[in-house]
């Protein structure tokens, strides 16, 4: 019975800090009393975040189905290629976070992707029209700017993502499904993974909180209710949460946010520092001829004559081991570091430490933009050949880092004219190597080339797209 009264006695004693802490309802002091509930935690947060509903025009082809008759063909011969192109509204759903009190909204690029209208629902039940500020599709990040009256607006606040723990706690909010706000915990499951495919710069926060179709673009949440992160992937063989879920980190949304406010965006994203480098992973064939107890670091196979590391010092060889004092993991992690680096004026530099055998550099590198150097001679094609409406570039490291292309010289397709000849043969971003078996390297080959075409006859292309050479012939 005297131990029965103590272990009562114990019990109460533990219990009656809980039930306090219930009635009050305060933001959790310490993992004990975490373990009641997230509700306050929530509370301060789910206010922020916001439903993105989005509308845009899809034109798709119809052909009608008397075409190939011989009479009624003479009705159609105005429709494009035989067909007539018809138009359909299509609307998507995704979740945002208001980040100011300006009713700066920050949410996935794909969310918004082609959209020509944007509606934003607050938790409250508000609604108001939105416009495209920023779109980073390298980040998949983008920035909306909320209309009319503004009075009264909650906003949370970002917290650098580095801070979080593996095992740490986290909330992601978001309206998966449609079903409406839906909040679910988890833990911190890694940091920076990086052999994902989901964006240009594959650094992610893994998590289990469950997130779904409709998350996109909601915020992970730290245990100070701060946004650490954009939720932005799963991982699914079925379509829903299976506890793999990946967030760009805050710092990635610092970068977009301080961007948007200097003015450094364009049409194509954000500028980011260009550091003309080919960096390679560090095998633990490698580390072992380097001297290191494990794999580690970024190594530098090559160099732009105009890097800005050459410039600072660095030499290929060289293994970049920390940027502005983050460890360097493996290439992926040193690209992610240096995109978050502004540029701006006066100019910013990146502190690097490199190893170079025994010796340890400390090295300032200048954050600065691709140099646009040879000239592009960006030119529209118009004509009578297979061309006709593409838009076509020299590549200089300007035009590489817009495009993403892996090379840094020869003759690019830019950008092509919808509905043009050229959009049924040609892309942005294709290289074009030969015309009629003529070798192109510059602007002045694809013109030379095309006027000796004779439009009663074909013409053949080859092109590099995504790394594999294509031939195509067109009569």
């Amino acid at each position: 019975m005297r131990n029965l009264l103590l272990c009562l006695t114990v019990f109460i004693l533990n219990a009656t800090p809980f039930y306090a802490a219930a009635e009050n309802r305060v933001l959790p002091q310490n993992p004990v009393q975490m373990q009641l509930s997230f509700s306050p935690l929530v509370k301060k947060v789910a206010p922020s975040v916001v439903n993105i509903y989005t509308k845009r025009t899809i034109s798709t082809g119809y052909r009608h189905p008397f075409l190939d008759d011989p009479f009624f063909s003479e009705f159609f011969k105005w429709d494009l290629y035989g067909g007539r192109m018809r138009e359909r509204v299509e609307s998507a759903l995704g979740s945002g976070v208001i980040m100011m009190e300006s009713g700066l909204v920050v949410t996935n690029a794909h969310v918004i992707k082609g959209a020509d209208e944007i509606t934003v629902v607050l938790a409250d039940g508000r609604e108001f029209e939105a416009e495209l500020s920023l779109s980073d599709e390298a980040s998949d990040l983008a920035l909306l700017r909320m209309k009319g009256d503004l009075t009264d607006i909650p906003f949370v606040e970002l917290a650098p993502s580095e801070n979080l723990e593996v095992g740490d706690l986290v909330l992601a909010i978001g309206n998966p499904f449609g079903v409406g706000q839906t909040v679910t915990s988890g833990i911190v499951s890694a940091q920076g993974r990086s052999n994902l495919d989901i964006n240009d710069y594959n650094f992610f926060i893994q998590t289990d909180a469950a997130i779904n179709p409709g998350n996109s673009g909601g915020p992970l949440v730290d245990m100070n209710g701060k946004v650490v992160g954009i939720n932005t992937a799963i991982y699914s063989r079925s379509g829903g949460s299976m506890g793999i879920g990946f967030a760009i980190p805050a710092e990635m949304v610092m970068s977009i946010i301080a961007a948007e406010q200097s003015g450094q965006s364009g049409d194509r994203g954000i500028q980011r520092p260009w550091l003309g480098v080919s960096m390679q992973d560090v095998t633990s064939d490698i580390a072992a001829s380097l001297g290191l107890d494990r794999p580690s670091g970024a190594l530098i196979s090559s160099l732009h004559s105009a890097s800005p590391l050459k410039e600072a010092g660095a030499k290929v060889g060289d293994l970049v081991t920390h940027v502005n004092g983050h460890q360097i993991r493996d290439a992926a992690e040193m690209k992610f570091r240096m995109a978050t680096v502004p540029i701006a004026k006066p100019v910013r530099y990146a502190e690097m430490a490199i190893m170079r055998g025994e010796e340890t550099l400390t090295l300032k590198v200048k954050a600065m933009a691709a140099p646009d150097v040879p000239p592009r001679h960006e030119t529209a094609l118009e004509g009578r050949h297979a061309l006709d409406g593409a838009v076509i570039a020299n590549v200089n490291p300007a035009v590489a880092f817009e495009l993403d292309l892996s090379i840094e010289d020869g003759v690019v397709v830019f950008d092509v004219s919808r509905g043009s000849r050229a959009a049924s043969l040609v892309r942005a971003g294709d290289l074009i190597l030969q015309i009629n078996g003529q070798d192109i390297e510059t602007v002045g080959d694809v013109q030379k080339a095309l006027a000796d075409v004779d439009p009663r006859k074909g013409i053949s292309l080859v092109l590099n797209r995504g790394g594999r050479t294509t031939q195509i012939y067109v009569r």
